[in-house]
């Protein structure tokens, strides 16, 4: 049983690792390499549609207002992210992509899909469904342990 929970844990590891190497890699050979992955998770908190304010960025982001707001001045510099003031209460900074950053968004929206649909492809029907099962479970867990503390 040790056994399988080391493998286990050793496969999560390099699945994690992999995953964000090649999503690296992926950013740096495409029209968007001038982006860190970090950048990317924020164009992500963003959203495509419409605009969300600083707070709901951060707090999707789990970062402080400090470092959201050095990164969005980044991106704003970069031409994919701009800013506005709410018209009912100045104090509120909304964020919204521009079309750059669209087109980012939509890029590695892409960029996901596509590796997702090159896994798959090896699984049968029966094999996606336990995976699709089993990774339900997994992020339940997880969310479990990161919410709430539990063990």
């Amino acid at each position: 049983m040790k056994e399988k929970f080391l493998e286990i844990n050793k496969l999560l590891v390099e699945i994690y690792d992999d995953v964000n190497h090649i999503e690296e890699y992926s950013i740096k050979q495409g029209a968007f390499s001038d982006l860190s992955i970090t950048e990317i998770h924020t164009i992500e908190a963003v959203g495509l549609y419409g605009t969300k304010t600083m707070s709901e960025i951060a707090g999707a982001l789990d970062i402080t207002m400090g470092t959201l707001t050095t990164a969005v001045d980044k991106l704003i510099r970069k031409g994919y992210l701009e800013r506005s003031r709410s018209d009912t209460d100045r104090r509120i900074v909304n964020v919204g992509l521009t079309k750059r950053g669209k087109l980012a968004y939509r890029i590695h929206e892409k960029f996901h899909m596509d590796m997702v649909k090159a896994i798959m492809s090896d699984f049968s029907e029966e094999e996606e469904e336990i995976l699709l099962t089993a990774l339900k479970k997994l992020n339940i867990h997880l969310k479990s342990i990161y919410m709430h503390g539990n063990t």
